[in-house]
């Protein structure tokens, strides 16, 4: 089985966004690039901030410079240009079905209403992508659900969500060889 040749991290550009909830899968490409040494710029030809992964691997890393909804754009011109294929792609995004600081690695499924896995679907023409699920909590409300992924966490949910971004960019390297059993084993597994 093949292994991760594209790690898109989702999020909003800018400023105003950077410490929003909903930039969870950009604070992952972050850790990543850093622990890696890889150097993030951007390239209008991909719609982007990316990066090749500074390691033995021909992998990529990509945070879409389109706003949330739009990140398909990105994700498709980068992966039809180096012909990745959907099962070579990890998305990482928030997700509010799953507790503050809860991980999920899972290949396919549903969008579950996050506009940005809708615009990936739509452009890549499958759900059959990887994502790793970034918990973020739920607002209880529905009608507050805008609202609060374009709301910082507060500092406890910041830490348990950094934690648990820095302890999934430790499964890289099975992530890369396509061990996605060690690698779930790993993430699901309670210590």
């Amino acid at each position: 089985m093949s292994g991760i040749k594209l790690f898109v991290g989702l999020g909003n550009p800018g400023e105003k966004y950077a410490t929003t909830r909903h930039n969870a899968g950009f604070w992952w490409i972050d850790e990543v690039a850093a622990l890696s040494n890889s150097k993030l710029s951007f390239d209008g030809k991909f719609f982007g901030t990316m990066s090749k992964l500074n390691s033995k691997a021909d992998a990529w890393l990509l945070k879409p410079a389109t706003f949330m909804n739009a990140s398909g754009k990105a994700v498709a011109a980068l992966a039809n240009y180096y012909k990745i294929t959907p099962a070579e792609i990890l998305v990482i995004h928030d997700e509010l079905d799953l507790p503050v600081g809860g991980l999920k690695l899972k290949v396919g499924g549903g969008h579950g209403g996050h506009n940005g896995l809708k615009d990936i679907e739509a452009a890549l023409g499958t759900r059959n992508f990887w994502r790793l699920r970034l918990g973020i909590g739920h607002p209880g409300d529905r009608n507050e659900v805008v609202n609060f992924v374009l709301k910082e966490p507060t500092k406890d949910e910041q830490t348990a969500i950094d934690e648990k971004v820095y302890e999934s960019t430790k499964l890289i390297d099975l992530l890369l060889a396509g061990e996605f059993e060690s690698a779930m084993l790993k993430l699901h597994t309670k210590k």
